[in-house]
């Protein structure tokens, strides 16, 4: 048993009224513990439960992201003209809506743009569909490649994926831990802040509650991130809302996130958000929208999500003039073609 973590925990765990919040360097060294297993299990149970009925602070998940970058993976620096954006996302999947980050990747690299994604297995607690499985039905699987083929490959088709169960191992005994307890701990928080690129980068990070997005301007101030954008997206993740208003934040230096508001009505896209039934029925309707069927159920949607991410990085002038572009490379095949690109890169390097 950790003497040291002990203390930790009774800062945490002591109660309504005496408990304590950790300083970012206790909580750096707190999650290095648990990642190292200093920490027993039952201790770690008990830090994770206790800190989640607390709630964190952002102190707390700075320290939280520098105990990441001292003992995670991170995809070394590419040559690109633009950043390269990190997509986070919840680690434990979809259940309820169709999911469009992989179709609205594809568009981005399409259209020059390098996109890193990060995420693991099927997870506590709601097991949803992660994106790994999504990309392994276009027949793309990232879990086989190594963090330099990673690298690699980013540079070569503007698409990485880091794979946390290969590429940072240490974090995968807590992985368990979060199956036992069988409640969101402060770990899942700490993966929507979590940029594991070490060039120039703008990290986009979904969420649900508003207060996490006051605990990540916290940390992310702390931490000196400069480039971010926060989505209050379908399920915590980064696909922007069909059905009501989206709600964006994004930051640049300023002391203030800058707000946006938009509505997919403004630009006839709205509609109902497409319910997830299953893997299959996802693979064809994804396979749907890269052969131009404008009939399918994530057409609209994808428009909507991939118009604002060519505008907002920069690569359109406008909202609208991102939505002509990403329907003009879908329909010249262009999307597609970044697909079949990424699978021959693979097959040709041995990476599949």
């Amino acid at each position: 048993m950790s003497q040291v973590f002990r203390e930790l925990l009774k800062k945490v765990g002591s109660g309504t009224h005496t408990s304590a919040s950790l300083t970012r360097a206790e909580a750096a060294a707190a999650l290095e513990m648990m990642l190292r297993q200093e920490a027993t299990p039952v201790q770690i149970g008990a830090f994770l439960i206790a800190h989640r009925i607390r709630r964190p602070t952002g102190e707390e998940l700075a320290g939280m992201l520098d105990a990441y970058d001292a003992l995670g993976p991170k995809v070394a620096a590419i040559k690109s003209t633009y950043p390269v954006a990190v997509f986070s996302v919840p680690y434990d999947g979809r259940s309820r809506t169709d999911p469009l980050l992989p179709i609205t990747a594809l568009v981005l690299a399409a259209a020059g743009h390098p996109v890193l994604m990060h995420g693991g297995d099927r997870m506590a607690t709601k097991y949803g569909v992660p994106l790994l499985e999504l990309w392994q039905q276009l027949g793309i699987d990232w879990s086989t490649l190594s963090l330099g083929q990673v690298q690699q490959t980013l540079e070569q088709t503007k698409l990485g994926f880091l794979y946390t169960p290969r590429h940072f191992p240490l974090s995968q005994h807590l992985t368990e831990a979060r199956d036992q307890l069988g409640k969101r701990p402060p770990l899942a928080t700490l993966e929507l802040f979590w940029c594991p690129y070490e060039g120039d980068s703008h990290l986009f990070s979904g969420y649900v509650h508003p207060p996490t997005e006051a605990m990540m301007q916290v940390a992310f101030q702390l931490r000196g991130q400069t480039r971010y954008t926060t989505i209050k997206g379908l399920e915590g993740s980064c696909d922007l809302p069909r059905d009501r208003t989206a709600i964006i934040g994004t930051y640049t230096g300023n002391d203030e996130l800058d707000r946006l508001l938009l509505n997919a009505r403004d630009l006839d896209l709205n509609g109902s958000e497409a319910s997830y039934s299953d893997l299959e029925t996802w693979t064809t309707e994804a396979q749907q929208v890269l052969q131009g069927q404008t009939d399918s159920k994530l057409y609209a949607a994808t428009l909507w999500n991939a118009g604002f991410y060519l505008w907002h990085l920069g690569i359109s002038p406008t909202l609208a003039a991102g939505i002509a572009q990403a329907q003009a490379l879908i329909h010249d095949e262009r999307v597609a073609a970044q697909l079949t690109l990424l699978q021959k890169h693979l097959v040709k390097q041995g990476f599949a």
